[in-house]
């Protein structure tokens, strides 16, 4: 007998307007109360047990979720519909790889210490990979908490922790539309490159690409859909030979890993690896933050038309570093260069960012190789860069800064420079001063996509160089795994 039915029957009378049933009416009354109250809670139980049913029955894995604006974790026991899932094609799979190839390559952190390093890589471990936080900067209490003696290399632990942290993770991969591989390569591959055979600097990463090959992530895309993060270059992963003289290892030419798309900090040739920027000393706990550091660089005093740190790099075949120096040297005060031959000159953030601060130009040739950190402190500094290879910024950060990078930059050919067709100065002043205040001020909006927030903490509205790392990868790997 169905259930309505059974109610009725059971709860069944017409109120009487009998006197004489007037007390056994009012017991009707009573008793239809009675049945609606008894049966209301199994009707509503019956309703439940069917939504229930419905909504979770082809449910399969757990998804969860970062809000943006409170950082929270919510644990949600399935995918949601899609018309309300905001992370659809946005979802995430961390590898839970073995600690040999992030925990335990940091835990003995001595081993990542070069005996010519001024400071131990120990204390660039600090603060989730910030490094030790710098004390003063001139400025405000404002950032006081978001400034940090940052270390290049350490893009690798400090993009992990962020990743962690990221809007859209699951831990089913069959819902992922990326997979990243928190290997630290560059922290690895630091430990053994001084002194020891190729065999030591590559056993890593061979070992890792086995691993994951044997995954089920790896074998439905052959690993396409895979990424990982370096903070060093890209061709420090690309020996050609077994002579234990050449540099780096050979991580990058396996077959397997040859699949995977790596962030770096700078590329080569290889279409499987992007550019994104260098850690800056900068890392924003929130909005506010950065928008204040914005306003605060709008009103700087800059004394120099333009500065340069750095040393001359004699031993360098092709630098143009010593004739830049000349020129600065002689630019009759227009120029303030910082020598960074000298003991720890150009390691003091502090002095660094000041310099930059007090300048409109600041010349950014290549180093040891085509791109430089400094790039990142002079633009944070809201300082225009100027290049001198197209290589040192307009091919590499495609993801992070404008398409025209005549908005942003001044280009002077090296080639035209060593033989004496242009100068530093007359280049340069040959800027208005209009022009000077646009270039400033699109350099001063670059400054959210070029930093790295603290990974402890969440943006709520900007963009970091994090996240557009983020959206530039699951559009790539979308675009490689469609056929």
């Amino acid at each position: 007998m169905k259930l309505h039915v059974l109610i009725s029957e059971f709860c069944a009378g017409n109120p009487t307007k009998n006197i004489k049933w007037k007390n056994q009416s009012k017991r009707k009354y009573c008793s239809n109360h009675f049945c609606f109250v008894l049966f209301f809670p199994v009707v509503l139980f019956f309703m439940l047990l069917c939504f229930n049913h419905l909504f979770f029955e082809n449910i399969k894995g757990h998804v969860y979720f970062h809000g943006k604006s409170t950082g929270s974790v919510t644990y949600f026991p399935g995918k949601l519909n899609e018309t309300e899932d905001s992370c659809l094609g946005r979802y995430i799979y961390i590898h839970d790889l073995p600690k040999i190839f992030n925990e335990d390559v940091i835990k003995d952190c001595q081993l990542i210490t070069r005996s010519t390093d001024k400071y131990s890589m120990c204390n660039s471990l600090e603060n989730s990979g910030l490094g030790p936080g710098i004390e003063a900067l001139n400025a405000s209490d404002l950032w006081k908490n978001s400034w940090f003696s940052t270390n290049q290399f350490m893009l690798e632990v400090i993009f992990h922790n962020r990743m962690k942290k990221y809007d859209c993770l699951t831990d089913d991969s069959t819902l992922a539309s990326a997979v990243f591989v928190p290997y630290y390569a560059g922290l690895d591959l630091r430990r053994y490159l001084w002194g020891f055979n190729t065999s030591m600097r590559d056993v890593s990463g061979i070992d890792l690409v086995a691993w994951l090959a044997r995954k089920p992530e790896w074998k439905r895309n052959s690993g396409m859909d895979h990424f990982l993060i370096s903070g060093r270059i890209a061709r420090d992963f690309r020996r050609k030979s077994n002579r234990k003289s050449d540099w780096g290892s050979n991580f990058r030419l396996l077959p397997e890993s040859e699949n995977i798309t790596m962030l770096t900090i700078e590329t080569g040739y290889s279409k499987n690896d992007v550019a994104v920027p260098y850690p800056t000393y900068f890392h924003p706990v929130n909005d506010f933050q950065v928008h204040q550091w914005q306003e605060f660089l709008r009103k700087q005093n800059r004394p120099y038309l333009f500065s340069f740190a750095g040393a001359r790099r004699s031993k360098q075949k092709g630098s143009i570093r010593a004739e830049i120096i000349d020129q600065c040297q002689a630019s009759n005060k227009l120029c303030n260069f910082m020598d960074c031959s000298l003991f720890n000159q150009c390691d003091d953030p502090v002095n660094l960012m000041s310099l930059f601060r007090s300048s409109v130009f600041c010349l950014q040739p290549p180093g040891d190789s085509l791109t430089r950190r400094s790039t990142f402190d002079s633009i944070l500094s809201g300082c225009i860069p100027v290049f001198f290879h197209p290589g040192s910024a307009y091919t590499q950060y495609v993801w992070h800064l404008p398409k025209d990078h005549n908005r942003y930059s001044v280009f002077i050919s090296s080639k035209d420079l060593r033989v004496g067709k242009v100068t530093i100065n007359q280049t340069l002043l040959q800027v208005s001063k209009d022009e000077q205040l646009a270039m400033r001020e699109e350099v001063i909006k670059l400054i959210p996509r070029i930093v790295y927030g603290d990974p402890r903490s969440r943006l709520e509205t900007i963009d970091d160089a994090f996240d557009l790392a983020i959206n530039g990868i699951l559009k790539r790997i979308k675009n490689l795994t469609k056929n």
